[in-house]
């Protein structure tokens, strides 16, 4: 549903900004939060009872406004400011996805979210050749008018950022904008930071841990019209984010490598499995001039009260809630399909599921899934 972009005050980005911030209220869920009640300060007051609704113990702790304030000044005496997903700032693209984030942390130039993107991915092991072909193809593809996406990670990722400082770059960060990693990229992310921009969803001083990274990728695969993977081992989080690409409409492009080269199995293996064989940058080109010129609908609403869910009686409630945890289990089940087996109106079901997600008792997965945590 497309619709049209809203700025927020300073008021209402700070309460965005503490209900993302809540343990237990991922993207998915703060969609749903917005929704469900309209603001995210109706959201915030709501919290408590919809936890315990869903059998929480312990009271569910937003961050305080104090706390939202801190780093916020934090972030802009950094040079750098948050962007809601409900804003004209934001980008079109990662707009899109179904779990894009509601609140982004940017540092560098705002306006080249916005462009026509290629993420840039591979192997940290890279070879000298593959460095030197991504840093190649990073700098044709720039001054052929695409921003370069990529991770900030050693080998593929660091080369790509390099070949395109000129041209405008994006690194997205799995930490806190305030820990690079790996600190040796330190001089390179200041200069990405002067001339292109640092992305990030976690607050600052958050380390990046294996959790942050696949976040991290789909943020790649978010701004991009197309992922392209330069050298990738079989188990490469390269790999992760070309899947993610493919799961989010985009095209997926691979150089081929020797059959003998680990740094290859990857690459050489999404090609069998139908990704673009590019062997030159004018090839990225050709491809994405066969997509559509426009930039995808957006889908992330305006968020007003005329848009809530409708309310649901509290007798409604208590059979919604008996029978979807009737119908769950450990593997995943799409909501669509828990609605309908239920039997019950979708504002029902979609609330019994806030309640449990916000009480810790399932989790949400991709295509809109929930499953019970055993």
């Amino acid at each position: 549903m497309a619709t049209d972009t809203r700025p927020l005050g300073e008021a209402e980005r700070l309460d965005w900004l503490r209900l993302t911030r809540t343990d237990q209220v991922g993207p998915v869920t703060f969609r749903a939060l917005l929704e469900r009640f309209g603001t995210a300060a109706k959201a915030l007051e709501a919290l408590p009872e919809l936890s315990r609704r869903g059998g929480r113990t312990r009271p569910i702790q937003p961050p305080s406004r104090a706390q939202a304030e801190r780093e916020v000044k934090a972030l802009a005496k950094r040079g750098g400011r948050f962007i809601a997903a409900c804003e004209p700032d934001y980008p079109p693209l990662l707009a899109a996805i179904e779990d894009a984030p509601p609140i982004l942390a940017v540092i560098g130039a705002v306006p080249i979210l916005a462009s026509p993107a290629v993420g840039i991915v591979g192997s940290r092991n890279a070879s000298t050749n593959g460095r030197g072909l991504a840093e190649a193809w990073a700098r044709e593809l720039g001054s052929a008018g695409l921003t370069i996406v990529s991770g900030l990670a050693r080998g593929i990722d660091a080369a790509a950022h390099q070949g395109s400082l000129v041209t405008g770059t994006v690194a997205c960060m799995a930490g806190g904008l305030d820990q690079v990693y790996p600190p040796e990229h330190g001089e390179l992310a200041r200069q990405i930071a002067r001339d292109g921009a640092l992305i990030s969803e976690v607050p600052l001083g958050v380390a990046p841990g294996a959790r942050h990274f696949p976040r991290r990728n789909r943020l790649i695969s978010g701004l991009s019209l197309a992922v392209l993977v330069i050298e990738a081992n079989a188990r490469s989080g390269a790999l992760i984010t070309a899947r993610m690409a493919g799961e989010h409409g985009r095209e997926v492009m691979a150089v081929p490598g020797s059959p003998l080269d680990p740094r290859s199995q990857g690459a050489n293996r999404l090609i069998k499995d139908g990704a673009h064989l590019v062997e030159h940058p004018d090839d990225v080109i050709a491809v994405l001039r066969q997509l559509e010129t426009g930039v995808r609908e957006r889908v992330i609403p305006v968020y007003r009260e005329d848009q809530t869910m409708p309310m649901v009686d509290e007798a409604t409630l208590r059979q919604a809630r008996v029978a979807v945890l009737e119908a769950l289990s450990v593997t995943p089940t799409p909501v669509d399909d828990l609605i309908r087996h239920c039997q019950l109106s979708a504002p029902a079901v979609r609330t019994v599921v806030l309640e449990l997600e916000l009480a810790g008792r399932i989790e949400r997965q991709a295509g809109d899934r929930i499953a019970l945590i055993a």
